[in-house]
C-alpha cells in the first residue's frame, strides 16, 4: 500500500532548504523474512520514500527511502532490487523496537549527497508504504508526525 502526497517544503519563517527529517515510527509486525538486499524477499513493514521528480519521472527521479527492514543492519545503504531510481536507508532493522514509538531523524541532505554525490534540492513529494506482498506475509506499521526542517 502506498500513499503520496505532494509536499511544500519552504516556510514562512525560513527560506532555507530542508535538510532534518523526523518520523514518529510505531511498527508492530515485521514481513517474515524481508530483505531489501534480495529481490524475491524485498519486503518491509515501514518505508518512508522522499522522492526528487527528474523527467521523465519512471527513469530519472531520484528517491531515498528509508525502512523498516526484518533482516538487513541499520544504517545499509543498499539500491533497490526491482527499480533503479530508489535507493534504500536502513533506519531500523529487526524485532528487538517492535511495539515502541520510536522517533527516527536523518539528515536528509547529507544522505541525498553521500547517495548521489550532490546536494539536493528540495525534495517534491513523500510516499508511505508497507510492503509484504514478496515473503507473502504481512506487516503493520503507523507514522506519524513527519516533519522536515531547515536547519
Amino acid at each position: 500500500a502506498v500513499n503520496q502526497r505532494p509536499a511544500q517544503f519552504v516556510t514562512a519563517r525560513s527560506a532555507k532548504p530542508v535538510d532534518r527529517l523526523r518520523i514518529g515510527l510505531w511498527t508492530t509486525i515485521l514481513p517474515t523474512g524481508g530483505d531489501l538486499r534480495r529481490k524475491e524477499t524485498t519486503d518491509m513493514a515501514a518505508q518512508l520514500h522522499v522522492v526528487w521528480p527528474r523527467f521523465p519521472e519512471l527513469l530519472r527521479s531520484r528517491i531515498i527511502g528509508y525502512v523498516w527492514d526484518a533482516t538487513t543492519p541499520v544504517a545499509t545503504i543498499a539500491k533497490s532490487q526491482k527499480t533503479g531510481t530508489v535507493t534504500f536507508v536502513v533506519m531500523r532493522s529487526g524485532s528487538e523496537d517492535l511495539g515502541k514509538w520510536l522517533t527516527e531523524r536523518h539528515n536528509v541532505a547529507e544522505d541525498y549527497a553521500k547517495i548521489f554525490g550532490e546536494f539536493p534540492d528540495d525534495p517534491r513529494a513523500i510516499t508511505i508504504s508497507i510492503d509484504s506482498n514478496d515473503t507473502h506475509s504481512v506487516a503493520e506499521s503507523f507514522m506519524g508526525p513527519i516533519v522536515f526542517r531547515a536547519p
